[in-house]
């Protein structure tokens, strides 16, 4: 008996291939990640490895704050400030 249906015809089909893909995708990486654990539990310096991941994702994290949180100024804010400060240095009003 074949199928005679084509996979990922519409919207519905389409969603259903992206959701198989994502959850090949995960198990995938799933598999690899246990294989490195797997790996990682028989080495003697696992303890230093745990540290120095830990200070990778603190700094992967501060650095992902950053980029939140340190929002530059507006780009004509800043030059209202120029056009402000060189009109105080030339005796203008401000």
């Amino acid at each position: 008996m074949t199928h005679t249906t084509q996979r990922g015809s519409g919207p519905d089909g389409q969603a259903v291939l992206l959701v198989a893909g994502l959850a090949h995708l995960a198990v995938s990486t799933i598999g690899s990640a246990v294989g490195g654990l797997r790996g990682l539990l028989g080495r003697s310096d696992t303890a230093d490895l745990v540290r120095e991941a830990e200070r990778d994702l603190q700094a992967r994290g501060k650095l992902a704050l950053d980029r939140c949180t340190n929002v530059p100024p507006a780009h004509l804010e800043v030059l209202a400030q120029h056009a402000r400060a060189r009109r105080a240095a030339d005796g203008g009003d401000v």
